[in-house]
């Protein structure tokens, strides 16, 4: 059965479908008739209006038609068709929707005064229907201005209607029983209905002020804040309140800005940036905005409050982008704004933001956050901000003249500075990855120019404000020289270690950039110059060459261009040949510069980091970090982003690497600790040592790969080995760090030790060029070897073979033992393999023996040169000598210092010229040995 409250809903509906069309036929056809050709911009606005509200009209009128179908099928099949059917009850957001459009339509006209504009011409028209408009009017009321009785007509019945709707809801509640489901359907249909009343209400009031507010206000004020859309909030008139220190006769609290007019001007503020900031007292309301700050102080304490909660408010309102419902300040209740916000503003005061338009997140007037600058003559700037500053990371495309040329500055920002680790590309084609201080180019960095560069050049080294200062190595690839040295504002100055790719070798001083002073040159045949030099290092002055046969030639040199060297002096013939080792081996740059301090500014930052206690902050800009190319970026401005990768796995486990460190551990487990921590380039340890390996590279790699910088690299490694360690405790550096460091520089440095000492690994790999035509039995009688050590059961012969021909049998174990050293770079496992090998010759010593044999050194050195040569093992000198310079000190004296004492014998006896004696002619008489 269907109640009398739902057949008063059926007539309700009803009665509003049919006003509704009526109002669509009688009022809106006629006023859009009338404005159909628009002269100037108020008419083509007063159209504009009116079409939107016979659209929303249009779309009411199909609403309620809607509702009216469903309320007729509940009619008509009350036992089928149940009460949640109803649209009212099924969709009332979407009834609310409808009404709410038509009712912010209407307030729209009634703001702009569109009825009154159209009715004026038409009025002998409307005159005419006077009869007509009463009907649609409850209470009569017909009388009065035409535009008046508009208004009316067209707000009445809506009002009537909602009201009507309310209380034949709420009756309808009254019916069902308590725990029927379709009573919530009815109490949330009555609630938003209520609400509707209260929304038409408010809405239809400040429609009302906000038109009566136009006419009051001058020509220039009117124009620059007129919008039909706007809706008065609050007005000094009515609240009076005074500025401070602004000027300001009256004060507009609109829906979307606060409006400050003084005379002829208007001062206007948008409210989504706007902060409140009440006095201490409560007496007066302190506003920030992004370029101003002032206060309002009301007449009395109820003004106050009163202004202080319509803006608080009205800025709640505007952040949340829609108007409250059904009123200003209903279904939320903060008694404050929120102090961050996400906006765009555009600064208009001179200074360094000027014409800047912000977008992003603020906190009390300021940007702060992640956010975006742009400014009009190309630059942008985007990443995050603190108090109004660029502060945290952040990526910068600065425009230059030329067309299509940035400079993109990828870096870490600290009160609107570079400060921290950065990328910088230029326009040039110039990259420079390092650290900054206060926007300038501070402590450690590389400078690179690209291979087409008209003078590609490279710097890596200390930075301060800006400028080349402290140790660093410059690379200039179109003169082909390497500078490794001291610098002071961007110029050589100080001790400098000169290398060309002729091999030649300059050490000396500078100054200014200049030469200055005596200096010693090498050159690639070892000839030694120690005097004065013109800046191309041709000899020019006082000074002394000795050659490498050992004469000497001191005396003045000079030249001029095409002219050859010229000197007057006196050639010394006399003098001994020296050692060809005492000239080739002679080393540069040794204190010159101190190994401590050379590289400090490469760990400085990590230092800094471990003891700030690895802060999440800091953590990036000493990993670094990967973002788009500068290229990447120029292609679209307008979609700039700082989005970089961050190593979140290396993140997270760099705590749990960095606490197994600093926890007593044995040796064994504490080495595999800072092995994982050196492998990986996502952790401090692993990037730092990555950076100096950088460092390294620059000196010793390429054409600076030159033997007489070899104990200079030597000094060097061991140093970073140290520093690694220092940041955490004060450990055996040998026996933990240099073993897992090592490897980074092995490359570089043992090619050094290979130019060094080419000439004796010449000369050794022409001994065993010999030895190895020896077969075992004649090179271990060649050697020495007492008979009774020979493992003649070793030697596997083949049908009609002779002893005296088998090759590579004796001894073979430790052969293959000792070819091993070849396969590692760290000096401790080197001398493991030494001393295994020294084991496997004891051993198989014992079992020729068949008892346990102690060699003495008379009898193990020539088993140990047999060894060697059958090994093979290239560059032996070279080995031998990093080893001994890279060995922990604690060996010295010990068993591992007396097995490569008596390896460096067995190289030494190698390159005699006892070992290149020619071979034994094939046909040999094996005698007893068959």
């Amino acid at each position: 059965m269907c109640t009398p409250e739902e057949r008063a809903l059926l007539q309700l509906e009803e009665v509003f479908s049919a006003t509704l069309a009526r109002v669509n036929s009688l009022v809106l056809q006629p006023l859009l008739a009338a404005a159909t050709e628009p002269s100037d911009a108020k008419d083509r606005e007063c159209l504009q209006l009116l079409q939107q509200l016979h659209q929303s009209t249009q779309q009411l009128w199909e609403t309620v038609e809607e509702s009216l179908c469903s309320l007729r099928q509940r009619l008509h099949s009350p036992e089928s068709v149940g009460l949640d059917a109803l649209l009212l009850l099924r969709r009332p957001d979407h009834v609310l929707q409808a009404h709410k459009e038509y009712i912010e339509a209407y307030a729209n006209c009634v703001v702009a005064q569109a009825f009154q504009k159209a009715a004026k011409k038409q009025s002998q028209y409307w005159r005419g229907r006077r009869k007509a408009l009463r009907q649609l009017l409850s209470g009569g009321g017909a009388e009065g201005p035409v535009g008046t009785v508009l208004l009316q007509a067209l707000r009445q019945p809506l009002t009537h209607h909602v009201q009507q709707y309310v209380l034949l809801l709420l009756r309808l509640q009254d019916t069902i029983q308590e725990d029927h489901p379709t009573r919530e359907l009815v109490v949330r249909a009555a609630v938003v209905f209520g609400n509707l009343q209260s929304f038409a209400g408010q809405e239809l009031d400040q429609a009302v002020a906000t038109q009566a507010l136009w006419p009051t206000l001058s020509t220039r004020p009117r124009d620059v804040l007129y919008s039909p859309a706007r809706r008065l909030l609050l007005d000094s008139l009515d609240v009076p309140v005074s500025v401070t220190p602004l000027r300001a006769e009256r004060v507009l609290l609109l829906e979307d800005a606060l409006a400050l007019v003084q005379g002829s001007s208007v001062h206007t503020f948008d409210l989504k940036l706007v902060w409140l900031d009440p006095g201490p007292d409560r007496r007066e309301l302190h506003l920030l905005t992004p370029e101003e700050e002032f206060s309002f102080r009301a007449k009395d304490p109820q003004g106050q409050v009163v202004w202080q909660w319509k803006l608080t408010q009205a800025v709640c309102q505007a952040l949340r982008g829609k108007k409250d419902f059904p009123v200003l300040g209903a279904g939320v209740d903060p008694s404050e704004a929120p102090a961050c916000r996400c906006t765009a503003y555009t600064f208009c005061a001179e200074g360094r933001l000027f014409q800047a338009t912000y977008e992003g997140e603020w906190c009390r007037a300021k940007p702060h956050g992640k956010g975006t600058l742009r400014w009009p003559d190309g630059r942008n700037h985007v990443g995050d901000f603190y108090q109004g500053l660029e502060h945290g990371f952040g990526i910068r495309l600065v425009p230059q003249a030329c067309e299509d040329k940035f400079d993109c500055f990828k870096c870490h920002w600290k009160e609107g500075s570079m400060c921290g680790y950065g990328i910088c590309e230029y326009g040039t084609d110039e990259v420079y990855k390092g650290y900054f201080r206060e926007g300038l180019r501070h402590g450690f960095g590389v400078l690179e120019s690209t291979p087409q560069a008209p003078q590609p050049c490279k710097y890596t080294g200390h930075w301060e404000r800006g400028q080349k200062s402290g140790h660093g190595i410059e690379e200039d690839s179109s003169r082909g020289e390497r500078y490794i040295g001291m610098w002071q504002a961007d110029q050589r100055h100080g001790p400098g270690i000169m290398v060309t790719q002729a091999g030649v070798c300059y050490q000396g001083t500078f100054q200014a950039d200049k030469i200055v002073g005596p200096g010693t040159l090498l050159s690639e045949d070892d000839s030694l110059y120690e005097g004065t030099f013109s800046r191309d290092l041709t000899l020019l002055g006082k000074g002394k060459v000795t050659f490498p046969n050992g004469f000497t030639l001191e005396g003045s040199f000079g030249g001029g261009s095409g002219k050859g060297l010229h000197t007057q002096g006196v050639l010394d013939t006399a003098a001994l040949p020296p050692h060809p080792s005492s000239t080739s081996k002679r080393q540069l740059g040794l204190g010159a510069f101190p190994v401590e301090s050379r590289w400090q500014g490469v760990y400085s930052p990590f230092r800094d980091f471990v003891r700030a206690g690895c802060p999440g902050e800091l953590r990036e800009a000493l990993l670094g970090f990967h973002t788009q190319s500068s290229r990447e970026l120029r292609k679209s401005q307008e979609y700039l982003c700082c989005d970089r990768s961050c190593p979140e796995d290396g993140a997270g486990s760099m705590e749990a690497v960095l606490e197994e460190l600093l926890q007593p551990r044995e040796p064994a487990a504490l080495r595999q600790s800072l092995k994982k921590a050196l492998s990986s380039s996502l952790h401090p340890l692993g990037k730092l040592l990555r950076t100096v390996m950088l460092t390294f590279q620059a000196a010793y790699a390429g054409f600076g790969a030159n033997k007489h910088l070899q104990q200079l690299a030597q000094e060097e490694v061991r140093q970073h080995a140290r520093d690694l360690w220092a940041a955490y405790r004060d450990l055996q550096v040998y026996s933990l760090m240099l073993p897992l460091v090592l490897p980074s520089f092995y490359s570089e440095l043992f090619t050094l030790y290979l130019l060094l000492h080419e000439r004796e690994d010449n000369l050794y790999g022409q001994g065993i060029t010999n030895l190895s035509l020896f077969p075992d039995t004649k090179l271990l009688e060649f050697l020495d070897v007492q008979k009774h050590l020979w493992p003649l059961k070793d030697l596997t012969l083949t049908t009609n073979q002779r002893r005296s021909l088998v090759q590579d049998e004796c001894f073979l174990s430790a052969t293959e033992c000792l070819q091993k050293i070849m396969m590692t770079v760290d000096p401790q496992e080197k001398l493991e393999v030494l001393e295994r090998t020294h084991a496997e010759i004891q051993a198989t010593v014992s079992r020729v023996l068949g008892r346990e044999q102690q060699l003495p050194m008379d009898d193990l050195l020539p088993l140990l040169i047999f060894v060697v040569s059958r090994a093979r093992i290239q560059h032996l000198g070279a080995e031998i000598h990093l080893i001994r310079d890279m060995m922990d000190p604690m060996h010295v004296g010990g068993r591992y210092d007396f097995l490569l004492t008596a390896l460096e014998s067995c190289f030494e006896h190698i390159q005699t010229d006892d070992m290149r004696l020619p071979p034994l002619p094939s046909h040999v008489d094996g005698g007893d040995l068959r």
